[in-house]
């Protein structure tokens, strides 16, 4: 399956669990890319089998946290009518609810969530290997 990963990454951090995610999906047999949404085309990812975004957490420190508006901005361009769909953070503190408000976001756009994962640093979140053996 073809799997489009954005990410929005102001230090790298979201980028490098991106990049991780990407390489854990090709070698799980899927093709696989990873692109920030400043350079992603809503086409390419719209086309794609199963779609994964992902933002770094902003907000206060345990409040108002948040995807980045770049990230929630690219969602809304999105045409996803049933793709399996999946949402992941980087955070420093706490996360709080943005996963959920992600995901929310993407079904808003006809997505089916089926994960949702948080990476407290560069690494892939925890979980996201069986959500590739949930697209098989």
């Amino acid at each position: 399956m073809n799997i489009a990963i954005v990410y929005d990454s102001r230090t790298g951090t979201t980028e490098a669990a991106a990049e991780e995610m990407a390489q854990m999906a090709l070698a799980a047999g899927h093709q696989a890319t990873a692109v920030s949404v400043q350079s992603a085309s809503a086409d390419v990812v719209s086309a794609a089998g199963a779609v994964c975004i992902g933002s770094w957490t902003e907000g206060l420190f345990f409040i108002l946290q948040h995807a980045t508006k770049a990230t929630m901005a690219f969602v809304d361009t999105l045409s996803l009518e049933g793709k399996p769909a999946a949402v992941f953070c980087t955070y420093k503190t706490s996360p709080g609810k943005m996963l959920e408000k992600m995901a929310s976001a993407l079904e808003a756009r006809g997505a089916a969530v089926t994960g949702t994962f948080r990476s407290k640093g560069p690494k892939a979140p925890g979980g996201f290997d069986r959500w590739l053996e949930s697209l098989a």
